[in-house]
């Protein structure tokens, strides 16, 4: 079949012309590095018009097509989105979308490489090939070019995008106030003077403070996404982060221009840009009405939860599942003694297989509390997670970040076909968890146990404490010590609580603040036997819990029996805790008493048993044992 490619497109697009949609064939494709520390690949292409060729770099975006085969030596293609820009001295072609037309072609014509004589360097190799077909020799200087092209080339070039100028106002414009060219996120590089791009906001990241050998300070970054499908991270610094967090709001459309391209560092940015912008104090972000809704709000790639059982540890991805569990938020103390909340959710897809997301900070109060009331409604939401981090301990499963997105029922044709599965098929099917021996509602060494296992196992006589979980009824608690008196004096962001005694009739007085004062703190000191069906033992539960397994404040009881000396009211209260289920969440650790070891159990956490989850629970047991 005769194929005729588009007349002189090679030299049309070197001159400018960027408006045609031209038929071009590929020669060659060449795989590149565009940054020292980039782990993007890049592919450089020959393009041919059958008469002249020209070397072109393909944006980023399109590099599955070449992956797939379906852009190869030989392939007509037709060009529907490119740019060009020159640097060096040299034109260089920036492929932002086309489409492949006839995958398989033999080489069409006898094209010779593409000299540009009106850049100087340039002109001087046309000079040259003119001398050169005057001896005959015209083939090998073409051949030659042809290589001084491909040494000479810089991968870590992405061209700029400089249409034609349009200048609003009327009268002469200064150069250098003229506006800058809006660009596609993909054409931007380090290179270029000018810029500016318009892109929603995807995605913006909590304020940080840090400090270093330079002293204190404060960042934050956010996400953007424009019309043709780019993405790249936006970062301020201190007294940037001053003049922009508050104008910057997710989902809307901004202009931006004059910043400073960086590498992006691959650690922190999941986004697939070599490049990532820093604002400065020149830096402009400009309010754009969203008229044409022409830049989509999101953009996933979503991963079967199947997949996430071979991705590497610390990955950044998007998923979307069913939500079948979601536990009640607990606080965490982190390392650097700031507490924070924690939820886990249950996410199963109909690939077979479910994972845990840990949510954290913020993330538990708004989505988590939205999702937990569904699903305790017996509803089941469709979730979809953008940017979540792959964590691996005792299987896969994924936690939230900063940036990290929540979408509950999105109006996607993912999350519509998940919906059918689930209520036609999936409700009623069994998943394997890849998030393995890990408890709902638990942190990542958290197993379910039951009180047999603790001494069966020697549980706690490590080096290290065991943390486990177990569903149990309480069966006896000691009334005549529990709580104590403990001083309420504050010790730096902390309260003492230590036990404090009296001093006098009025006052309390506390040996590690060396203070006196009128009013002490009536703290928990609950010790509690739990049991279930295999057996029972002793548990100690301080304050907090305390408060969650009687429902009074200790202050109160205590009042209650020594000051009110009301024993029926106290008694009846005590009774009213008896046999009352929990899941606790226990800490086992033996401890010296004396001249004697014994295994202390202490009570972390008691919630009330919510059946339906503990339905759920069971039946995914059973599941896994049958599979075994």
């Amino acid at each position: 079949m005769a194929v005729n490619l588009s007349a002189n497109a090679i030299p049309a697009i070197i001159n400018g012309d960027v408006d045609a949609k031209p038929l071009v064939q590929v020669l060659d494709i060449a795989t590149i590095q565009s940054t020292k520390n980039s782990q993007t690949e890049r592919y450089r292409l020959l393009l041919s018009d059958s008469v002249s060729s020209h070397h072109a770099m393909l944006a980023a975006q399109l590099n599955e097509k070449v992956k797939t085969g379906r852009f190869k030596k030989g392939t007509i293609v037709q060009l529907l989105d490119y740019i060009c820009t020159s640097f060096q001295n040299r034109k260089i072609i920036m492929v932002l979308n086309m489409e492949s037309i006839i995958p398989d072609c033999e080489i069409i014509g006898n094209p010779k490489s593409f000299v540009d004589s009106e850049l100087p360097f340039q002109k001087a190799l046309c000079d040259n090939n003119v001398q050169s077909s005057s001896s005959g020799n015209n083939n090998n200087l073409a051949a030659q070019n042809r290589g001084s092209n491909v040494q000479n080339f810089r991968p870590t070039v992405q061209p700029a995008y400089k249409p034609p100028p349009v200048y609003k106002g009327r009268g002469a414009v200064v150069k250098n106030e003229a506006p800058a060219s809006v660009i596609p996120i993909a054409a931007l590089n380090p290179y270029q003077g000018r810029w500016a791009i318009k892109a929603r906001v995807t995605s913006k990241g909590d304020l940080r403070r840090y400090n270093n050998a330079r002293g204190d300070g404060k960042v934050f970054s956010f996400d953007l996404l424009d019309s043709d499908g780019g993405e790249i991270r936006v970062t301020c610094f201190n007294a940037i982060v001053d003049r922009f967090y508050d104008a910057i709001e997710v989902g809307k459309v901004y202009l931006i221009s004059k910043g400073n391209l960086k590498p992006a560092q691959k650690n922190y940015n999941h986004l697939k840009n070599d490049w990532e912008i820093m604002l400065d104090l020149n830096s402009t972000v400009e309010l754009c009405p969203d008229e044409d809704g022409s830049i989509p709000r999101q953009q996933f790639s979503f991963r079967p939860i199947s997949d996430i059982e071979n991705v590497e540890n610390n990955a950044i991805l998007d998923v979307i599942g069913v939500v079948t569990y979601v536990s009640p938020s607990v606080p965490i103390l982190r390392k650097n003694g700031m507490e924070t909340l924690r939820r886990i959710l249950n996410l199963k897809d109909n690939s077979g297989r479910s994972v845990e997301l840990t949510l954290w900070g913020e993330f538990c109060n708004r989505e988590g509390l939205k999702l937990q009331q569904m699903v305790d409604a017996g509803v089941f939401p469709i979730l979809a997670v953008k940017a979540g981090k792959v964590n691996e301990f005792s299987g896969k499963s994924i936690g939230s970040i900063s940036t990290t997105q929540l979408f509950i029922n999105p109006d996607f044709p993912e999350a519509q076909s998940l919906r059918n599965w689930f209520d036609q098929v999936g409700k009623d099917s069994a998943s394997l968890s890849i998030s393995k021996d890990i408890t709902h509602g638990g942190p990542k060494n958290e197993i379910r146990k039951t009180v047999s296992q603790i001494k069966d196992e020697g549980l706690g006589r490590s080096d290290k404490p065991d943390w486990i979980t177990l569903r149990a009824a309480i069966s006896f608690i000691k009334t005549d010590t529990f709580c104590y008196t403990g001083c309420p004096l504050m010790i730096g962001d902390r309260q003492c609580n230590k036990k404090v005694t009296r001093s006098g009739d009025t006052r309390w007085q506390c040996d590690r603040c060396n203070q006196e004062f009128e009013e002490c703190d009536y703290r928990y000191l609950l010790q509690a036997q739990i049991l279930d069906n295999t057996g029972l033992t002793w548990v100690t539960a301080f304050q907090e819990v305390g408060e969650e397994i009687m429902g009074h404040s200790a202050k109160d009881l205590y009042e209650l029996k020594y000051e009110q000396e009301d024993d029926e009211k106290f008694g009846n209260i005590i009774k009213s805790r008896l046999f009352n289920q929990f899941v606790f969440r226990l800490k086992i650790k033996e401890e010296l008493y004396g001249d004697e070891q014994k295994v202390k159990i202490t009570v972390v956490k008691a919630d009330k048993v919510n059946y339906s989850a503990e339905s759920r629970y069971m039946l995914d047991f059973i599941s896994k044992l049958c599979r075994q």
